[in-house]
C-alpha cells in the first residue's frame, strides 16, 4: 500500500484551502490543517463538501457504469464509504408498483491502490398498455430492476409489480427483489413481493438469485392487491414496506419509503433513495387520478396519473415505477412506469479544515485553480459571504429527447450553451434547472408516435438551453413520420411521407469549441427512407446533424456530440461520456472523455444497431438505434444516459413498441478559486 508523501511547502491540502477561501498567497484565512491528505482517485462526478467540525470529504457519484480508480492511498486510512443503489422495478399494467432498488450502505470498506469496476443497474421496464378482454392483446409482465455492483458488493434490483390477474399472462404477484413489487388486483388477489431483508425468508421461486440468509437489509416487501375493488399494492421501499390496496379511495396502495444517505453531499443534504412505486387502481371515468397510490419518497413513481398510465421511477435514485390503472373499455390496462436507474457513491476524507467555500449548490470540486459546481439536478447557486465579484464560465445543456417507436427515428440532443456571465456582489441567489430527458412512452400493441421532447435547462433566466426534438414514430396522424423540432431535431421515421428529420432551433456548430450564440448549438435530425428496406434518421446533435437517407444509404447514426471546454476537463472526474479520440473539430482533445449532447441513433432493418453521438459511436451517452431480430423481439435500441443531454435511440419495428428515453441535461459553473 502506497502512502502519499507530504510536501509542507506546497501540498495538496494547502492548495485546497486556497481554493475554498479564495486566497492565492497562502493560509492567512484559515488555521493550518494537519499534514495529511486523502486518496488520489478518479471516476464518477466529484462532489467535495465540509462536515462539522471541518472534515472535508470527496464523493465520487456514478450515475452510469464506470471505474473508480485509486492511484495512491491517502493518510486518513485505507478505507472508503460505499453506497450502492440498484435499479427500481417496473410497474405492472393495471397492477402493482415496482419495488425500489436495493440499498446497500457499506462504510469503512477496505481498499488498495487499484481499479474497482462499478456497474449501475438500469430501471426495470414497466408493462406496456394492453387489455385483458377476450380477443384483445394483454400486456406482458414488467421486469425487475438491474443490480448495481462494485467492491465485490451487490445491491439487488427492485422487484417488478404484478399485473392484474388471473386472465393476464403476467404474474399477479409482485416479484421479489431488493425491495418487493406490489401485487396486482382487479380479477385476482395478487400477493406481495419479498424484499431483500433478513427478517423475511427467501422466496422458494425467485427470478433473481438472492443469498440466504441475507447479510443486510436492502429493502422491504410490496403491498398486496385487492380483488374486491381492483386496487393494486404499492411496491416496497428501501426504508419501509409498500401498502396494500384498499377497498375505499385511494384504491391503489402507496409505495414504501426509501432510505436516506449522506455520502453524496454531506449531512446537511441527505438524499433519499429506493422509494417504491404506487399501485394502480380500477377506475370508471371520470374517477380522479387520486385513486392511485402515491410513490414512496426516494423516487417512487405514482400509479396511473397520466391518462391511465403510470409515472416512471426517478433515475439516479432507484425509484420503482408506478402501477398502471384499469379503465372500463377497450385497451383497459394502463401502462406501468419504468423503474429509475440506480447509483453508486464512494466517499473518503481528503482534508481537515475550518474554511468554507465561496458559493454553494451542486457538486463542488476544484481543478486547475478553478472551483467547479456541477448540477445534475435542479437547485440554486448561492454566493457566500466571502464571495468576490467574478465572471463565471458556464455550460448549460438541455434535456435530450426520446427516440420514436415502431421503426422510429433517433431523439435529438438538448441545446449546448457555453460562455461567461458576470455574477455581482454577495448575496446572489440564482435558480438552476436541469432539464428532464424526453420520456420513454409505451405505445402498447399498436404502432407508436414520436418520442417525448426534452425539457429546458437554465442558469437563471438569462441562459436557457431548450430540450431536443423527439424521433419520428409510426402512424402519427399529426406529422406522419416527421421528426419533432427542438434544439436539435429528431430523426425522421421510415416508410412515411415525407419522412424527414425535425428542424433544429439551435445554430450550426462553427467547427471550433468556444462561446456559443444565444440559441446554443444544435442540428437537424436525419431524413429517412420512404420505402423498404427501412432506414430511419438519427437525431441531431450539438456537433453535427443526424445521419439518414437521403443522402446516406445505410448508416443512421445520431449526430455528433460536443466535448466540454478545457476548464471542465478534470481528469479525476467523469462528467460527460466517452467520445471520439480523433475529434473532427478544433479545440477538442484526444482523451475520448467529457462528451455530451449527441443525437440518438435511428432504427433500421440492416441487422445492425447504429449508435448515437456520431459515426463510430455510441458516443456522448446517446442511445443506440435498434433493428428487429424477429417480429416479436426488439434488439439493440437503448435510452440515453443520465445527464448527457443526448437523444434516445429509435425503437425497431417490433413489439412491445416503446420509445427509448432521452438523457437529462446538466449545468456546470466555474470561477477562479
Amino acid at each position: 500500500m502506497a502512502i502519499k508523501a507530504f510536501n509542507h511547502g506546497d501540498d495538496f491540502v494547502n492548495k485546497f484551502v486556497r481554493a475554498i477561501v479564495g486566497d492565492s498567497t497562502g493560509l492567512d484565512a484559515a488555521s493550518e490543517p494537519a499534514a495529511t491528505e486523502g486518496h488520489t482517485a478518479s471516476g464518477g462526478i466529484i462532489s467535495d463538501y465540509n462536515t462539522p467540525p471541518g472534515a472535508v470529504y470527496r464523493a465520487h457519484i456514478f450515475t452510469g457504469s464506470g471505474t473508480f480508480t485509486i492511484s495512491e492511498i491517502g493518510g486518513y486510512g485505507s478505507t472508503v464509504d460505499v453506497l450502492l443503489v440498484a435499479g427500481g422495478g417496473g410497474g405492472g399494467a393495471s397492477g402493482g408498483g415496482g419495488g425500489g432498488g436495493g440499498f446497500y450502505e457499506a462504510p469503512n470498506t477496505s481498499v488498495t491502490a487499484t481499479s474497482y469496476p462499478i456497474n449501475i443497474g438500469g430501471g426495470g421496464a414497466g408493462s406496456p398498455s394492453g387489455s385483458n378482454r377476450g380477443g384483445e392483446t394483454p400486456a406482458p409482465p414488467a421486469t425487475n430492476g438491474g443490480n448495481t455492483t462494485g467492491f465485490s458488493l451487490t445491491a439487488y434490483g427492485g422487484g417488478a409489480g404484478g399485473c392484474e390477474g388471473p386472465t393476464n399472462p403476467g404474474p399477479s404477484d409482485g416479484s421479489p427483489g431488493g425491495s418487493g413489487g406490489g401485487g396486482g388486483g382487479t380479477d385476482g388477489n395478487g400477493l406481495l413481493g419479498h424484499g431483500y431483508n433478513p427478517s423475511t425468508p427467501a422466496p422458494v421461486l425467485s427470478p433473481i438469485p438472492l443469498p440466504s440468509p441475507y447479510p443486510i437489509t436492502q429493502g422491504y416487501p410490496g403491498g398486496g392487491g385487492n380483488s374486491t375493488q381492483g386496487g393494486s399494492g404499492g411496491g416496497g421501499g428501501a426504508g419501509g414496506a409498500g401498502t396494500g390496496a384498499s377497498e375505499s379511495p385511494p384504491y391503489g396502495g402507496p409505495g414504501g419509503p426509501g432510505a436516506p444517505n449522506v455520502y453524496a453531499y454531506g449531512p446537511a443534504n441527505p438524499i433519499t433513495y429506493g422509494g417504491g412505486g404506487g399501485g394502480g387502481a380500477r377506475r370508471t371515468p371520470p374517477a380522479p387520478d387520486a385513486d392511485a397510490g402515491t410513490g414512496g419518497a426516494g423516487g417512487g413513481g405514482t400509479g396511473d396519473v397520466n391518462s391511465n398510465n403510470a409515472q416512471d421511477g426517478t433515475s439516479g435514485l432507484g425509484g420503482g415505477g408506478g402501477g398502471g390503472g384499469h379503465l372500463n373499455g377497450p385497451g383497459n390496462q394502463g401502462a406501468g412506469g419504468n423503474g429509475g436507474s440506480g447509483v453508486a457513491v464512494v466517499r473518503y476524507q481528503i482534508a481537515q479544515l475550518t474554511a468554507t467555500a465561496k458559493a454553494s449548490g451542486g457538486n463542488i470540486s476544484f481543478y486547475n485553480n478553478k472551483t467547479i459546481h456541477t448540477f445534475t439536478s435542479s437547485g440554486t447557486f448561492e454566493t457566500n459571504a466571502n464571495w468576490t465579484s467574478a465572471t463565471v464560465e458556464y455550460v448549460v445543456v438541455g434535456g435530450g429527447a426520446a427516440g420514436g417507436a415502431d421503426a422510429g427515428g433517433g431523439g435529438g440532443a438538448g441545446a449546448y450553451r457555453t460562455g461567461t456571465i458576470p455574477i455581482g456582489a454577495h448575496p446572489v441567489v440564482t435558480s438552476i434547472q436541469v432539464g428532464a430527458g424526453g420520456a420513454g412512452v409505451s405505445s402498447g400493441p399498436e404502432p407508436g408516435g414520436n418520442g417525448g421532447l426534452g425539457t429546458s435547462s437554465f442558469f437563471g433566466p438569462p441562459v436557457t438551453a431548450p430540450g431536443g426534438g423527439g424521433g419520428g414514430g409510426g402512424l402519427n396522424a399529426l406529422n406522419d413520420g416527421v421528426g419533432s423540432s427542438g434544439a436539435s431535431g429528431g430523426g425522421g421515421r421510415t416508410n412515411r411521407t415525407p419522412a424527414v428529420g425535425g428542424a433544429a432551433t439551435g445554430d450550426p456548430f462553427p467547427g471550433t469549441i468556444g462561446a456559443t450564440p444565444a440559441n446554443g448549438w444544435g442540428h437537424d435530425g436525419g431524413n429517412a427512407t420512404t420505402t423498404s428496406p427501412f432506414v430511419s434518421g438519427g437525431g441531431g446533435g450539438a456537433g453535427s446533424a443526424g445521419l439518414g437517407n437521403p443522402p446516406n444509404t445505410g448508416p443512421s447514426a445520431g449526430g455528433g456530440g460536443m466535448q466540454l471546454p478545457t476548464t471542465f476537463r478534470d481528469p479525476t472526474s467523469s462528467v460527460g461520456y466517452p467520445g471520439p479520440t480523433s475529434p473532427p473539430f478544433t479545440g477538442a482533445d484526444t482523451s475520448g472523455k467529457f462528451w455530451l449532447a449527441g443525437g440518438g441513433g435511428g432504427a433500421n432493418s440492416t441487422a445492425r444497431a447504429y449508435g448515437g453521438g456520431g459515426s463510430g459511436s455510441p458516443f456522448a451517452g446517446a442511445g443506440t438505434g435498434g433493428h428487429p431480430i424477429n417480429e416479436a423481439k426488439p434488439s439493440g435500441a437503448s435510452p440515453a444516459q443520465a445527464n448527457s443531454g443526448s437523444g434516445g435511440g429509435g425503437q425497431p419495428d417490433a413489439n412491445p413498441r416503446r420509445t427509448e428515453s432521452g438523457g437529462s441535461g446538466i449545468v456546470l459553473i466555474a470561477y477562479p478559486s
